[in-house]
């Protein structure tokens, strides 16, 4: 879908919303933001598109548990250099 195509469709009036301040805005809809809430809040990071060859089995297997079968492939190999990442700092912690 092309940018134009979405201003199209957009009964949002821009000009209205540029010319507003932050004290024009209502944020009674919104809750407080508190200490715990960002506490709690975890960082997504951006997906990158790839092509990756994998053994048939392990398609298969990722496969079994039903949807999200790539999703799971991303948690376990970022579970895997989580934990790699961890050994290395020791390692480098015990050398010093």
């Amino acid at each position: 879908m092309k940018k134009n195509d979405l201003e199209k469709q957009s009964k949002t009036n821009w000009e209205r919303v540029d010319a507003m301040g932050d004290e024009d805005i209502d944020y009674s809809d919104i809750p407080e933001l508190t200490d715990d809430i960002i506490a709690k809040a975890t960082f997504v990071p951006a997906k990158q598109l790839i092509s990756i060859r994998l053994d048939t089995d392990v398609v298969a297997w990722l496969k079994k548990s039903g949807r999200g079968y790539q999703t799971r492939a991303n948690k376990l190999l970022r579970s895997l250099m989580e934990q790699q990442e961890k050994t290395t700092k020791r390692t480098r912690a015990r050398a010093a």
